[in-house]
């Protein structure tokens, strides 16, 4: 039997995996009271801003695909806020800019992620605001034993609160002092947020939806837009190294809402894998699947041997490449010749017995790419002194994490599924707003101040999103719900995963716990985005063989920790037997699978 560090879970009642242990009880509880998988993860998404407000806030965002029993047929919810309204290159050049700072008020989108978990409870859930809610107001008001990567994080920005934001340091540094791990901490102003957005919806009627409804329009039109609005104004230190103020209105809450649409899907290997659309990098995971395929080598699927390793770090840069040149919101993407067998054949070809050091876009359909003059620039610089406020996901070369995101899944007995990644408005991106207990994100950084490109900043564009969940079909009925935190690194982990399940008829928790390794010889989608040729980062618990082989293919091979890399929560649906299965990332001690 092979070792590993917990069981895959199974049973056939309903599966719950998430990025830490309470939201995952939490989201089991509601199945326990009847819920289904859409209640269970509004109570879960709820619950992580609370519980882990360093990895995810309510005013961040977060991107959903859906499953529902009565029409498995995959959708995406999008609760990725758009720049607002006075977000132009125009304003950010006349500040002297050529970058979108990575923290303080003037990175933030419009908020998405509280209208988007709404929006999926009125259309796809069965209980009332109240219910959903109750975990994390508690949570909020009376307090729960915090994580200690809290508390750690709080100290790498302590200067920072104590000298210019005064808001935050009055809620995270109370004595002087960052949290302690294991410390019980509440954050009254949130929990009356919360009771505020349940008062506002049972004013609007004893109706279910239109409770909910009237709670949307208190987040978007009334006292949290009206407070949003009002903090916004004010200016303060970002990374920058200067204080601005923040450019998201009333207004723009107001004009915005949480949308359904289509996925990207790519049929491979017998089954159907949906991502989000162009809008963010999620289709990097499928235009890799396909190049692999493309190769027509059985031992490019496999992520453990040199030959493997080197096959999917090459197919991911060029993925990468084309994320660079061609994704984007509000443009015409070449979504059919990106995602076409054609062209994977074509770019598989560009894949050779060496390490690429180059950022590589195709031409898809004989258009002629264009990369961010910066990108170009940045080509060999690394970041060393690291900058806590700026972004999600960066793995240090220690395997150290400087933030992160958080993630969901959730599968009930109905045969509901759910995958969700809810990341930003971390409490080290933006100065707390004290009426509300939380800050504005910071997701506009994914944007370029260069005219012409496919992420070009606009107003009304939604910044190309890191965040990528992933759910998998076959023969049109779900069969798994799978994501991990980890910015630039989310779709090179599921994809091994994916590997390594799918192909490799690993078991849930086998595929999760093996050794990870991604590349970041790509344009970092963080401040300061730098890009660093031919790196691999990789765990070391890969053979000595495989890491001399990596470097004989011209690879630069950087160790990181035994168990550093990978953040993966799954679900399983077996649609032939009904039985359900689960399995976490144990990794940080943190995240935890429940189920029956």
């Amino acid at each position: 039997m092979t070792f590993t560090t917990r069981p895959t879970l199974q049973g056939t009642f309903g599966m719950v995996s998430s990025t830490h242990w309470l939201a995952s009880q939490a989201a089991m509880g509601v199945l326990e009271r009847g819920g289904n998988a859409f209640d269970a993860a509004v109570t879960a998404g709820f619950v992580l801003h609370v519980v882990e407000p360093h990895l995810n806030g309510p005013a961040g965002e977060v991107p959903a695909i859906v499953a529902t029993a009565q029409d498995p047929a995959p959708k995406v919810l999008c609760g990725q806020g758009p720049a607002p309204a006075g977000a132009t290159i125009e304003h950010f050049r006349s500040l002297g800019m050529d970058l979108i700072p990575g923290s303080g008020p003037l990175a933030a989108a419009v908020p998405g992620a509280v209208d988007a978990w709404l929006l999926l409870l009125r259309d796809h859930g069965t209980l009332f605001l109240e219910e959903v809610l109750e975990p994390a107001i508690g949570y909020a008001g009376a307090g729960h034993p915090l994580i200690g990567r809290v508390g750690d994080t709080v100290a790498a920005v302590q200067s920072l609160f104590e000298e210019h934001w005064q808001t935050s340091a009055e809620l995270w540094l109370r004595n002087g002092k960052p949290p302690a791990a294991g410390e019980m901490f509440a954050n009254p102003a949130y929990a009356r947020t919360l009771q505020r957005l349940v008062k506002a919806g049972q004013a609007g009627g004893s109706d279910r939806e239109a409770q909910i409804d009237a709670a949307r329009r208190a987040w978007g039109e009334g006292f949290v837009a009206e407070a949003i609005d009002r903090f916004s104004r004010e200016s303060f230190r970002d990374s920058s190294g200067r204080p601005h103020a923040g450019l998201v209105t009333g207004a723009d809450l107001a004009a915005y809402s949480a949308t359904w649409e289509e996925p990207v899907t790519l049929d491979w290997n017998g089954y159907s894998v949906a991502k989000t659309g162009f809008w963010g990098q999620g289709p990097v995971l499928l235009e890799t699947l396909s190049v692999l395929d493309a190769l027509d080598d059985p031992h490019a699927y496999d992520p453990s041997t040199a030959r493997g390793i080197h096959a999917q770090a090459e197919a991911l840069k060029l993925a990468f490449a084309d994320r660079e040149a061609w994704y984007g919101d509000g443009i015409d993407v070449p979504v059919k010749a990106l995602l076409s067998r054609e062209y994977a054949r074509e770019r598989a070809g560009l894949i050779g017995g060496r390490a690429s050091a180059e950022l590589r876009p195709g031409r898809p359909d004989g258009a002629e790419p264009r990369l961010p003059a910066h990108a170009q620039r940045s080509a060999g610089r690394r970041a060393d002194v690291v900058d806590p406020t700026t972004g999600e996901p960066t793995v240090k070369p220690d395997g150290v994490t400087r933030g992160d995101t958080c993630h969901v899944d959730v599968v009930d007995r109905w045969g509901n599924m759910i995958s969700a990644t809810p990341s930003g408005g971390w409490l080290q991106s933006s100065p707390t707003i004290p009426d509300l207990g939380f800050p504005l994100g910071s997701r506009l950084q994914m944007f370029w101040l260069e005219e012409g490109l496919a992420s070009s900043l606009a107003p009304g564009r939604r910044p190309r999103t890191t965040l990528s969940p992933t759910m998998v079909h076959r023969d049109g009925a779900p069969v798994l719900a799978c994501g991990t935190p980890g910015g630039d690194q989310q779709d090179q982990w599921q994809l091994l995963f994916l590997l390594r399940h799918l192909a490799g008829g690993r078991a849930l928790q086998e595929a999760i716990d093996a050794p990870m390794w991604h590349t970041t010889s790509l344009p970092a989608s963080f401040y300061p985005r730098d890009f660093e040729p031919a790196v691999l980062v990789m765990e070391d618990r890969l053979d000595e063989d495989v890491l001399a082989a990596l470097r004989a293919y011209g690879h630069e091979v950087r160790l990181s920790g035994s168990w550093s890399l990978g953040r993966l929560c799954a679900v399983t649906r077996d649609p032939a037997t009904g039985v359900l299965g689960a399995g976490a990332n144990p990794r940080g001690m943190q995240g935890y699978a429940c189920g029956r």
